[in-house]
């Protein structure tokens, strides 16, 4: 699983609600302006390959045959989890389709994360509400706060309205990462 995404712009899409919706926003905007955009999301609902993207096709089932053949010794040493073994196929998957940007939801929470690997050139966190408690924390502070992990040092973050902007900010600060909310950017 060597993977060096350095030639891909990546976007890092986490929150509560809207992240699906927010990905294919993105994925629609930036096709339209010429680039081939790879997407990693999560759950699918019909067919497993709706996870990986690339322009809106879903990635070919022998890449997937392909790709588990090829690092299925690393696959087994690391025990990597069904989530964790769909993003680094995701990732080696836009490597191979040359893509200029790769859109990456957040599959829980988002400090610990697997996505949370990546060095994004930009986050967005969509909304925050109560949800995963028994993983995340009880109170909205706490989940903001494992959410919120997914800032990183001098990378933008967006953050939607439905979301604890005092407490992001601080995190945003620390991190010496811009921040913005939606109305930073009037229509």
């Amino acid at each position: 699983l060597n993977i060096n995404t350095q030639d891909i712009k990546l976007i890092h899409v986490g929150g509560t609600n809207g992240k699906g919706s927010t990905c294919a926003y993105l994925s629609s905007i930036i096709q339209e302006s010429g680039y081939r955009v790879g997407t990693f999301t999560s759950p699918h609902f019909f067919d497993y390959r709706e996870r990986i993207k690339v322009n809106n096709n879903k990635i070919e089932k022998d890449f997937i045959s392909q790709f588990i053949i090829n690092n299925r010794d690393i696959i087994e040493k690391l025990e990597l989890t069904f989530f964790e073994l769909s993003f680094g196929m995701s990732l080696s998957y836009y490597i191979e389709k040359n893509v200029d940007y790769a859109i990456i939801e957040v599959g829980l929470g988002g400090r610990l994360d697997a996505t949370n690997v990546i060095t994004p050139d930009v986050s967005v966190i969509t909304s925050i509400q109560k949800d995963h408690t028994h993983i995340l924390g009880s109170t909205l502070e706490e989940i903001a706060n494992e959410k919120g992990g997914i800032i990183k040092e001098e990378v933008p973050i967006i953050v939607g309205p439905d979301c604890p902007h005092d407490l992001l900010q601080k995190i945003a600060t620390r991190k010496h990462a811009p921040f913005y909310t939606l109305s930073d950017f009037p229509m």
